[in-house]
């Protein structure tokens, strides 16, 4: 069996319509997550503001 190298430990808190902050172990600012262009189209949302979505974060990071 593999050795477990990490565990990440993150709180969720939702805000107003789809916008949600990430709050991750060990670092002070949170992670904002919302949705933006077609995405809120799709979801026939308006939100106060265009944040990026998870699946921008995770396109990133696949990207990197």
């Amino acid at each position: 069996m593999a050795e477990l190298i990490h565990v990440s430990k993150v709180k969720i808190i939702k805000d107003k319509g789809p916008l949600r902050r990430a709050y991750i172990e060990n670092f002070p600012e949170p992670v904002r997550y919302g949705v933006h262009g077609g995405i809120k189209k799709f979801y026939g949302v308006e939100p106060p503001e265009d944040v990026p979505t998870t699946l921008d974060h995770i396109i990133a990071a696949v990207a990197g």
